[in-house]
């Protein structure tokens, strides 16, 4: 369970058993929770908040050993935090606490590459804008055609075009990018 400390230090334990370095980190658990503003719970909030934005902190703070083990001057570490267009620009669909906690995720990544970056670390964000997912089958499944026809692109993302943003990022290409938000959303973000 990557929304509490004890869950993390047992993954983070259990990935020291089998490797002496990590060269990347992902961090990709997400939540989302929908509720009209009046009767939006707080297990509703804390479930996303500690998922989306606790996780990736504490996440990235239990594997630092393993990261700054891999990290060179020449060939820093990377960490990968997916946020969302949703923490760059507010929703329609009630979802506070998941904009919250990708807007919070932003600076997180922020922030992070400021303190990192000495370390040999470098710390990015990705945006996405929709992508069919778990999380997302729900809302593609009853909006999915008015997400599309409001898109830039008119469509929806596909796993290549989100995969060639994460390539960039883990790659020599990066090495002197840190702090950065990339939009992967077929333009959304910017209509």
């Amino acid at each position: 369970d990557l929304g509490n400390v004890a869950g993390i230090e047992g993954l983070a334990a259990e990935l020291a058993k089998r490797e002496e370095k990590l060269d990347i980190l992902v961090n990709n658990a997400g939540a989302a929770w929908g509720e009209p503003i009046d009767q939006y719970s707080e297990s509703g909030w804390d479930k996303v908040m500690n998922i989306n934005l606790k996780g990736p902190f504490f996440v990235t703070q239990k594997l630092l050993p393993l990261l700054r083990k891999a990290a060179t001057y020449d060939d820093p570490s990377r960490i990968i935090n997916i946020a969302s267009i949703n923490g760059i620009v507010p929703p329609e669909l009630e979802t506070y606490a998941y904009s919250s906690s990708k807007a919070g995720c932003i600076m997180l990544t922020r922030h992070l590459a400021g303190r990192l970056a000495g370390d040999n670390i470098l710390v990015n964000a990705i945006a996405p804008g929709p992508f069919p997912s778990q999380m997302m089958k729900a809302t593609l499944d009853t909006f999915g055609e008015a997400i599309k026809a409001g898109n830039p692109r008119k469509r929806i993302g596909t796993p290549e075009d989100i995969a060639g943003v994460a390539i960039f990022l883990s790659s020599r290409a990066s090495a002197y990018t840190t702090g950065a938000v990339i939009p992967c959303d077929g333009g959304a973000a910017e209509v």
